[in-house]
């Protein structure tokens, strides 16, 4: 697939907050607040969705349930492989990780190695997991974990939603069963990043999305289920990821920016040996070098849009975005358009609505989070003690 520059019109941004470390938000009043939250991924693992993987482990009220692939920015089988990477690169090669289908639901996959890479991770190279791949097959891993904690399960979608409309159709009751859906896709007020109106992961499967989408027509009405939150490019870019949160997130792990180790920082071991690099920050270098080179030529800064680590984050805190309800379909025949999420933000329709669209995050405040939480995994996996 073929990335063409864009101009992107943009809302004004949030109010600027001042950068703080591990923000969590707690509501005394809220009874599951102090309680973990369970969490399971559906993704596509390319560069964005492993930093949101890396956000999971490094979060403590996350309970990592289960990680379920799909095909997208690359292959299901290397989506899988660079999964259990990823989790082992992060001390949790005990999760489940479980392959669903490769393919969308009628169209031919097409990959994105333009983005993310050959393999998905950009110029890293992890080495392959120890942990076998689940013999579960993914949609039946959302389904199974959903009726065995009826309300209590955060589903956060990151890739082309197959696996989740092939859940549904194994569990019509599914969206009942989970506490709440967190969905990275679409592009509701703003310009596409693979056709001039369309995001990548509905434009990848858009059957797969108007399935999910119609399966929470009428939820919302008594309060249960909540209608998913949906994040999309309208708000994902602005999660800029810059050279410099790559520098403090370094910083915190005790480490240069590229993993090598500071001047002191490791007692007898020389600066730029094997043994001084973090290996968790090396791949946070090796993987963001190549995506902020693609942004680079295609988006005109050089940077990062992270956009599944921002749902990801939003799934554990929900008050980093504020949404509004509407009723949000997906074109399926258009010429020039197949793939784009039309939005009815003037109610022509007539329909409830079927998702809480984000239209704003407090971005600083996300950043703070990302920063101090992964940075302090990074100091943790690299034997190095933080110094903030």
């Amino acid at each position: 697939m073929r990335f063409e520059p864009r101009w992107v019109v943009r809302t004004a941004p949030a109010p600027c907050h001042e950068l703080t470390y591990d923000p969590v938000v707690r509501k005394p009043d809220d009874e599951r607040a102090a309680r973990p939250v369970p969490i399971l991924v559906d993704c596509d693992t390319g560069i964005d969705d492993s930093l949101a993987l890396l956000y999971a482990v490094a979060s403590p009220e996350c309970e990592l349930v289960a990680v379920t692939c799909t095909g997208g920015n690359v292959g299901a089988r290397q989506v899988a492989a660079n999964t259990l990477a990823v989790l082992e690169l992060a001390g949790r090669g005990d999760v489940e990780v479980a392959i669903g289908r490769e393919t969308p639901l009628v169209r031919e996959l097409v990959t994105t190695p333009e983005t993310h890479g050959p393999r998905g991770l950009g110029y890293a190279e992890l080495p392959a997991a120890r942990a076998k791949l689940s013999g579960r097959f993914g949609p039946d891993v959302i389904v199974e974990e959903a009726r065995r904690r009826p309300g209590e399960l955060t589903l956060v979608t990151l890739a082309p939603l197959t696996n989740v409309a092939l859940a549904l159709q194994r569990e019509p009751d599914l969206p009942r069963l989970l506490r709440r859906v967190v969905i990275m896709g679409g592009s509701y007020r703003s310009s596409g990043n693979t056709a001039p109106t369309t995001e990548w992961n509905v434009s990848c499967d858009p059957e797969a999305a108007k399935i999910v989408f119609e399966a929470f027509a009428g939820a919302g009405s008594d309060g249960h289920p909540p209608h998913p939150i949906a994040l999309g490019l309208d708000v994902t870019e602005r999660a800029k990821l810059l050279p410099e949160h790559l520098a403090r997130l370094a910083a915190l792990a005790g480490c240069a920016p590229d993993g090598s180790a500071q001047a002191g920082s490791i007692p007898g071991s020389p600066s730029g040996s094997a043994a001084a690099v973090n290996p968790m920050v090396r791949y946070l270098a090796d993987a963001l070098r190549f995506y902020m080179e693609f942004h680079s030529r295609y988006d005109g800064f050089y940077g990062a849009f992270i956009h599944d680590a921002l749902a990801l984050a939003t799934a554990l805190d929900p008050t980093l975005v504020r949404t509004q309800p509407v009723t949000v379909d997906v074109e399926l025949d258009g010429r020039l358009t197949t793939g784009e999420t039309v939005a009815d933000w003037r109610h022509v329709w007539g329909e409830p609505p079927n998702l809480e669209v984000a239209v704003d995050a407090e971005i600083d405040r996300f950043f703070g989070s990302f920063i101090g939480r992964v940075g302090k995994l990074a100091a943790e996996r690299g034997g190095l003690a933080a110094t903030r």
